[in-house]
């Protein structure tokens, strides 16, 4: 066993202790609470004026898939050839030697959502993972995780260039539209050759949007401005498929809009250079707007746009914004949980959750702050040379 003693313990579960304690049992969480009593079997981690946090989370990024320091031979990320392919599965393109992988570390951040980009779109199947291993299978902690949808510049950018459908923002609508029709022609299809106890040829693409149809991952869309934004809600409300916003860059326009749809924001990559039009409206004041209205929030890196040992940082310049200490680190980690659909195992300090925490010097979103330990299931991934 391991005792944490001494540190500020955000939970992440709504008791914070300014000086408290956290117990681990194996790969798990034992026990947390302002004094825990020192046995001969503990090992024993003073963290004095340290804070003691949830293992950090990004919720939406790239690690692993396209690669530092590669080139083309790391850039696994997009199927660039067709606007539709479901069927592609993170799982086999993450390479967890890169060295984004020990950077994530470095910064406290244990768990990532990471997947395909947006070229397409509909690009693939996302996987939430750890950041430690060696095989990614050893790693998994939901997969499928979500499928990727994209609006906006993206597709049609790729696609015009092809003398493809799509090269509009109606072309793109059309080519999901008709593929979640399929996928739901294809479904009753099947759940009728079963009721007959018939064979049926399986179709690799649409099987792929069964889980989506189902209700168990949502579609993650990739949408920057409003007017995407809108039309993402507006397709997920007619097909009554569950939808993250993912980038949600003129989120604040439209705060109201997306509070009644009931989806969830994963608001970034903010800490970068203004590229393209859909990202003229960015701002770190997002979040604290959605934030007011209600919307459940995540901030993401969406690495490698914004490195991922960054976002921290993120969620730092969105507390200067009026976010507030509290609710930005809340967007880092048990907020993230529940819109990655694993809060049961990871995003806050409770007992019976895995043992991913993060030992910082101070505010883990201060830049001088210094990442003393990260644990991945109660053992230590990364230790601080500076530690005793």
């Amino acid at each position: 066993m391991i005792l944490i003693r001494n540190g500020k313990v955000f939970t992440g579960a709504g008791r914070n202790y300014e000086k408290g304690c956290v117990l681990i049992n194996g790969s798990k969480i034992a026990e947390v609470g302002e004094d825990i009593a020192t046995t001969a079997d503990m090992g024993v981690i003073d963290a004095e004026g340290g804070w003691i946090v949830p293992g950090l989370i990004d919720a939406h990024c790239h690690v692993g898939i396209f690669e530092e320091d590669m080139g083309f031979e790391g850039l696994d990320g997009n199927e660039s050839v067709d606007p539709v392919t479901p069927q592609l599965r993170a799982i086999d393109a993450v390479n967890p030697m890169d060295a984004a992988f020990n950077e994530a570390l470095e910064a406290g951040i244990t768990t990532v959502m990471t997947g395909p980009g947006s070229a397409n779109v509909i690009g693939g199947q996302f996987v939430a993972m750890k950041t430690h291993g060696t095989s990614i299978d050893d790693m998994i902690i939901l997969e499928p995780a979500a499928v990727k949808v994209a609006f906006g510049e993206n597709p049609k950018r790729v696609y015009s260039n092809q003398k493809k459908m799509p090269s509009t923002r109606m072309g793109t609508a059309a080519v999901l539209r008709e593929t979640l029709t399929k996928a739901r022609n294809y479904k009753a299809k099947k759940e009728k050759a079963a009721q007959k106890g018939e064979d049926m040829e399986i179709d690799f693409k649409l099987e792929a949007m069964l889980p989506v149809l189902n209700k168990v991952i949502p579609l993650k869309a990739h949408a920057h401005r409003a007017d995407d934004i809108l039309t993402a809600l507006r397709i997920a409300k007619e097909f009554d498929v569950l939808i993250t916003l993912d980038h949600c860059t003129d989120g604040h326009l439209i705060p109201e809009y997306i509070k009644a749809s009931g989806a969830p924001a994963l608001i970034g990559p903010t800490m970068t250079f203004r590229t393209k039009i859909e990202t003229r409206n960015k701002s770190f004041s997002t979040p604290k707007v959605l934030k007011e209205h209600g919307v459940k929030l995540a901030i993401i890196t969406d690495h490698p746009v914004t490195p991922i040992q960054y976002l921290p940082i993120c969620a730092g310049l969105a507390a200067k914004e009026g976010l507030g200490i509290e609710e930005a680190l809340n967007a880092i980690t048990i907020n993230a949980a529940e819109i990655c659909g694993i809060a049961d195992r990871v995003g806050s300090i409770e007992p019976g959750k895995d043992a991913d925490i993060a030992i910082f010097s101070g505010n883990p979103m201060e830049i001088f702050t210094e990442t003393l330990y990260t644990f991945i299931d109660g053992k230590i991934a990364y230790k601080n040379s500076k530690t005793v």
